[in-house]
C-alpha cells in the first residue's frame, strides 16, 4: 500500500514567503523556494518523501454566544 502523499499546505512547517522569486518556504528545513517544498525535497533527495512533515493542528471555528431572544429578562429602558 502507497503512503499518503504530502501536501506542504497542510504542514506546520510550510510558510509563504511573498517574495515573488521564492514564495514557498519551509521553516523545519530552513529554506525558501519557487517549488511547493515537497516537491524540491524529492528533487533533491531521489524521489523521497519528506520526513518531518507535522500536520497543523485542526482551527476551530468561533463560535458566537446566543442573542437573548426574551427581552422580558431585561428591565425596560428608560
Amino acid at each position: 500500500m502507497a503512503a499518503p502523499r504530502i501536501d506542504c499546505h497542510r504542514c506546520a512547517h510550510y510558510f509563504v514567503t511573498w517574495e515573488p522569486r521564492f514564495p514557498h518556504g519551509c521553516r523545519r528545513m530552513g529554506f525558501k523556494s519557487r517549488m511547493i517544498p515537497i516537491e524540491e525535497v524529492r528533487r533533491t533527495m531521489s524521489s523521497q518523501e519528506c520526513l518531518l512533515f507535522h500536520a497543523k493542528a485542526q482551527r476551530h471555528a468561533h463560535v458566537s454566544p446566543p442573542a437573548p431572544s426574551d427581552t422580558s429578562e431585561h428591565p425596560p429602558v428608560r
